[in-house]
């Protein structure tokens, strides 16, 4: 367990695991899963597959205890300090750039919510909407991403997450996504320069002693976990890299370690680079 205790600023957090959950569809979550995953961790368009989710027909879903999830427990609170230093780090980057940098919400809920984007699903994983500028995450999703994709997991394996989405939210601000294509090569500079960003977070609180011994390994097998080849072996028992949109496991390895030993802005440039 890393010593997030170390970090002071926090992030803006809203918590919805305690609500009722939005409707999502006539399929059940679990016959839907497979699908979604697949098509957003290996290929989809966020706001395409919430919107898929939205053309299906409702059906009721069971209500969350609510007072399971009263104050800030300490997944809220790690978020938060997890997304708060990410802001520390992306403000004094922004004012060396002479921009302003405006912080993300990120939204805890559990099975689905609504988002500017569409429905946000447990199953669609971690993700930005650029549309409301808010990261929504199910931190259930992490047993899945251990279970059916081999993860280790932990939470600095949680923590690459959160600053991966994080860096999602930079390159929007930094108007980034709307130069971009929609091509499959885009796609995936824009996904390994996530990855990068959420190294040079890890470097930017290296000289905090954070993390334990060995810790940051989780980071970069949840990185490399959550390669296109990986995922699509998993599902279908092959890789086509003609439809990978996030890149490799190695490529997202690479891309996470060079912003982490590196700890430059520049260094993450995946538009420039071979």
């Amino acid at each position: 367990m890393a010593l997030w205790g170390k970090l002071g600023s926090r992030g803006n957090v809203e918590d919805r695991r305690g609500m009722a959950p939005a409707a999502v569809g006539g399929l059940s979550l679990t016959g839907v899963a497979l699908l979604l995953v697949f098509n957003y961790l290996a290929g989809g368009d966020i706001t395409d597959v919430l919107q898929q989710l939205d053309s299906l027909p409702t059906e009721n879903k069971q209500v969350i205890d609510k007072q399971a999830f009263e104050g800030a427990d300490s997944y809220e609170v790690f978020a938060s300090t997890v997304l708060g230093s990410n802001n520390d780090l992306w403000s004094t980057t922004f004012q060396q750039l002479n921009q302003t940098y405006t912080a993300p919400t990120l939204v805890l809920f559990r099975t689905a919510t609504q988002s500017s984007c569409g429905t946000a699903t447990s199953d669609v994983g971690p993700h930005y909407c650029p549309v409301d500028q808010t990261i929504y995450l199910d931190e259930t999703f992490f047993d899945e991403l251990r279970q059916r994709f081999g993860a280790q997991g932990g939470d600095v394996a949680e923590a690459y997450v959160i600053a991966h989405e994080v860096g999602h939210h930079v390159q929007n601000q930094l108007g980034i996504m709307d130069s971009m294509s929609q091509t499959n090569d885009d796609s995936i500079k824009l996904e390994l320069q996530a990855d990068c960003f959420a190294g040079l977070w890890t470097n930017s609180i290296r000289h905090l002693d954070v993390y334990e011994p060995g810790e940051i390994h989780e980071a970069m097998d949840a990185a490399e976990a959550v390669g296109d080849d990986r995922i699509q072996e998993r599902v279908t028992g092959y890789s086509n890299p003609e439809t990978w949109t996030h890149g490799s496991s190695e490529q997202r390895k690479s891309w996470f370690n060079r912003g982490y030993e590196s700890g430059s802005f520049s260094s993450c440039d995946t538009f420039r680079s071979s």
